[in-house]
């Protein structure tokens, strides 16, 4: 897509920014979700955008470190999702967490923790908590894990 100036002959391709999501697993299988106090009781697997000159594993290690304070290892691709508003693309990542200790920095998100399968179920059965809409690239991470099928 790309939209030309008949007045001077130039295309205007539209920007697209890279973010990344990742789905951080310790080494127990528990996964870390968080949220921000806007969403209420949703919460969802990490994400941010790629800065300037950054890979998207910089991203990765860079926002998940300043977010929760946790480093990574095993980093393994899982797609992608058009994320239209605000001109995005998401490329979804699991990752190995090498702690548990969570440091949340709230000026980033409001919390986080650490789930198991069977808390997380728990949880939504008695309605505490909720997850990203169904067509998201968040809520087919979170049941991959769920269902016991993430590349890591």
């Amino acid at each position: 897509m790309a939209r030309h100036c008949e007045r001077c002959g130039v295309d205007h391709f539209p920007r697209t920014d890279a973010a990344v999501i990742v789905a951080v697993l310790d080494a127990a299988d528990r996964l870390l979700l968080g949220g921000k106090q806007e969403w209420g009781n949703r919460v969802s697997v990490l994400a941010g955008f790629v800065e300037a000159g950054e890979s998207l594993e910089q991203a990765i290690h860079r926002e998940i470190g300043e977010e929760v304070d946790i480093s990574l290892s095993d980093l393994h691709y899982f797609g992608s999702q058009p994320w239209p508003f605000p001109r995005s693309l998401m490329v979804a990542f699991f990752g190995r967490a090498l702690g548990t200790d969570i440091n949340v920095d709230i000026q980033e998100i409001g919390h986080a923790e650490w789930y198991t399968r069977d808390e997380l179920t728990a949880k939504l059965d008695a309605g505490e908590l909720g997850l990203p809409g169904k067509s998201s690239v968040a809520a087919r991470m979170i049941q991959a894990w769920r269902d016991g099928e993430a590349p890591i």
